[in-house]
């Protein structure tokens, strides 16, 4: 508790009665209150434990079949066909301690119940893993299941037991599949059959075929090996080797980023918004604490719910070879970043969570704190923007011990981190192209020291009144942080709310400790260092061209009229821009989930196919060859999301070889093909949170990431409501070739087109630059 660090718990000095002890009650009953609180998280986790442990029965089942055991013994019948005798046979009886025989006969009845009980457990966890394994119904057309998948809903939802806590689906769900080499390396050489010319294509096959009939099975036979022990045989290898051994930059490069409302700031007032984003997101913690969030699900399937455990307290620590992600069980305080100055916030009082106006009034007792920055602390957060392999050293050498590593410490254990912002950011009036753009460059990288990017999340509440977060990539994907800033927003604009001067609802207690300075002594060597990060990072984020724009002329409710995906057509949209941009196509990279599996993360989809290439440059058959690569990008999408993709399968046999020491020149080619369009749809969980009919003004903006290829184009998007799509598109200005207003624009006529296909009395099509008659569509 703050109470109990701020103040001493009992003070004593020594005279020539003796001991002169003094005892501070109201330390000592905020000491008390803490543990108290400590020990009730314990016994709540010890009970979830269990009710998950036993899932999908329910801890009130146990005392049902014993009832049921024994009723059925005083019918003179024996249930456990001579087990119970057994066990009476073998219960350890004491001369000093004996029961008679009738209590013996119970207690042996009891013990066979649970016994069956248990059994029961295990046998139904293994009939609702192996109907959580078909994944037929995803690949059937929408509204026409056959009789085996409905029969298989049924069974889904008599073996899924009811209220379900958030992990209670953990040890149900399966694990990934390996695919067959053979599936794998055939679907790769269909993804590349229209980026290669016909020679290159051959050499491919032949590479291709070589590994396939050779080091390919050898380097399969220790993955199905990984497979049988593992939880998930990519997840962790995907971890260390995609994220956590970067060497280069986190900023922009992994981190990704969440908007504010696009046109709502439910305040004006900085430490108002921050009062009650904050109080928000730590009830959201205590939500998942207690696994009270429903889990996330896809039609009925559960979804994996393991990255939520490390949303909160958790932090990035560098390596000079590798990374590493350490979590905490618990913190009661949050980092906050102010003008060059860190301040320690202590979140709990008596046991409880401050409200809203409280931290507001927390808050702004940090905004109005005058105290200069001490020497090298203003620009200390660039050591986490820059090269991975300085910050390593520079922590080992200067944060290894003394006030540095207790300041340190605080930021790296606090729940989560926070920057006040002096800059005003969001959709402005008079330049909302611009002011847009502006806004996420800020919340991608800010100043370059102004953010700490290590940390799990860093929320950002700007001067007016926005907010956004930066957050790492390597602990989870972007949509476990969506799932809780849409709560977050739900929660700050329709439950708590604000008072008609704009401040949070609440009384204050004036007798709150003030937020605590971090210290720090920081050497000029070290300064000299967090200098040379910051001039990295500077150079990356000045690289980076950013573009943000809505698009209202359609949405999800007008392309499902055509039946159809939006998600494909939008993808099929990407591809015809693209073309148009560059004269050519590129390898797509699309990111999928494959969380229908235990621990799972994410998988490629390869949207540039066969099929969309020929779409974008035939101009008789435009219609049915648009149909036919929306369908082959669904197939594509739903083969991914059930462990069928081709990239994880590929990276994995890759670690084995280099692993075993070996080289395939396949698979060295296959990694280090470029994705020059980068591109990921971030979804809209709680819809049940918002009223989007009623006002639709309460729409967030989404997120986005940076580019991935130099060369390239990253693209997020967010499908909101019936009539609206957000893109967020990002690229290098040290590229010649890519702009990223350009490439909005491309889409966006693209979109258009495409609505023409189905609508040609709107717009007259254009595919690939091509006008197509009447007669075509």
């Amino acid at each position: 508790m703050a109470e109990a660090h701020q103040a001493v718990a009992f003070q004593f000095t020594i005279t020539p009665e003796g001991i002169d002890l003094q005892l501070s009650h109201q330390a000592l009953r905020q000491v008390y209150l803490s543990g108290v609180r400590s020990w009730k998280k314990r016994l709540s986790r010890l009970k979830n434990n269990f009710i998950t442990g036993v899932y999908p029965a329910s801890p009130s089942s146990w005392l049902f079949v014993v009832i049921a055991i024994l009723a059925t013994m005083y019918t003179r019948s024996d249930p456990s066909m001579g087990l119970i005798a057994k066990i009476q046979e073998h219960l350890p009886v004491s001369t000093s301690f004996s029961l008679s025989p009738q209590c013996q006969t119970v207690v042996s009845a009891v013990l066979f119940s649970t016994l069956l009980w248990l059994s029961l457990i295990f046998t139904m966890r293994l009939c609702l893993k192996q109907l959580l394994s078909y994944h037929r119904w995803m690949f059937e057309q929408h509204g026409k299941l056959s009789n085996t998948t409905k029969i298989w809903v049924a069974l889904v939802r008599i073996f899924s037991g009811r209220k379900p806590l958030l992990y209670s689906y953990q040890g149900s769900l399966p694990n990934l599949p390996v695919p067959a080499i053979k599936d794998t390396v055939k679907r790769y050489l269909e993804s590349v059959l229209p980026l290669m010319s016909a020679s290159e294509f051959e050499r491919m096959k032949s590479l291709a075929r070589d590994f396939e009939s050779g080091l390919g099975n050898r380097l399969q036979w220790y993955l199905k090996l990984k497979a049988l022990w593992a939880a998930n045989y990519v997840s962790d290898w995907w971890e260390e080797y995609i994220y956590l051994r970067s060497r280069g930059p986190i900023m922009v490069n992994s981190n990704y980023y969440g908007m504010d409302f696009l046109y709502v700031t439910p305040t004006p007032i900085q430490a108002a918004r921050a009062g009650n984003t904050l109080h928000a997101l730590l009830l959201y913690r205590r939500k998942l604490n207690r696994e009270e969030i429903k889990p996330v699900s896809c039609t009925i399937i559960p979804l994996c719910a393991a990255q939520c455990e490390r949303i909160f307290n958790t932090t990035r620590i560098p390596g000079e070879e590798t990374d590493t992600v350490q979590h905490w069980q618990n913190s009661d305080y949050l980092a906050i970043y102010h003008r060059g100055r860190y301040f320690r916030l202590w979140m709990y009082n008596a046991g409880r969570l401050l409200s809203p106006r409280e931290i507001e009034y927390q808050i702004q007792r940090i905004l109005d704190d005058p105290s200069p920055p001490s020497a090298g602390e203003e620009k200390l957060g660039a050591l986490t923007a820059g090269d991975r392999v300085p910050w390593a050293q520079a922590r080992k050498q200067f944060f290894n011990s003394g006030i540095n590593k207790r300041s340190l410490d605080c930021i790296e254990k606090a729940a989560f981190f926070v920057t006040l912002d002096d800059d005003e950011q969001g959709m402005m009036g008079n330049d909302p192209d611009g002011s847009l753009d502006r806004y996420a460059k800020s919340l991608l990288h800010g100043k370059c020291y102004d953010r700490w990017f290590d940390k799990s999340f860093s929320v950002v509440i700007y001067k007016n009144g926005k907010t956004g977060l930066n957050a790492e990539h390597s602990w989870a994907d972007a949509p476990v942080v969506a799932h809780l800033w849409e709560y977050v927003l739900a929660t700050d604009s329709f439950q708590l709310g604000y008072n008609e001067e704009g401040h949070c609802k609440g009384d204050i207690n004036p007798n709150l400790p003030k937020p605590q300075r971090l210290s720090w002594d920081i050497p000029q060597e070290c300064q000299e260092q967090i200098s040379e990060s910051l001039e990295v990072a500077k150079a990356l984020a000045d690289d980076v061209d950013f573009h943000v724009f809505p698009f209202r002329d359609f949405g999800k409710w007008q392309i499902k009229k055509f039946r159809l995906s939006p998600d494909a057509f939008i993808q099929m949209a990407l591809q015809l821009a693209y073309y148009r941009d560059k004269g050519m196509f590129c390898l797509t990279y699309e990111a999928s989930m494959t969380r229908l599996f235990r621990e799972g993360r994410t998988e490629t989809v390869r949207s540039c196919t066969s099929e969309s290439c020929a779409f974008v440059k035939d101009r008789d058959h435009c219609r049915r060859l648009f149909r036919q690569a929306c369908d082959k990008h669904q197939h594509l999408y739903r083969l991914a999301m059930t462990g069928a993709g081709i990239d994880r399968h590929l990276f994995c046999l890759y670690v084995v070889s280099k692993y075993l020491g070996v080289e395939s020149p396949f698979l060295k080619e296959v990694l280090s093909e470029p994705w020059r369009l980068s591109t990921s749809q971030t979804p809209f969980q709680n819809v049940e949170l918002f009223d989007l009919v009623n006002h639709p003004e309460y729409i967030s903006c989404g997120g986005g990431f940076g580019p991935v290829a130099d060369d390239g184009y990253g693209v997020a998007y967010i499908i909101l409501g019936e009539n609206m799509i957000n893109f967020h598109v990002s690229c290098k200005h040290s590229c010649a070739q890519t702009d990223s207003h350009k490439f909005g624009a491309q889409i966006r006529r693209a979109l258009l087109d495409l609505l023409a296909l189905f609508c040609p009395d709107q717009n007259e099509p254009t595919i690939a630059g091509n006008p197509q008659t009447k007669k075509d569509l």
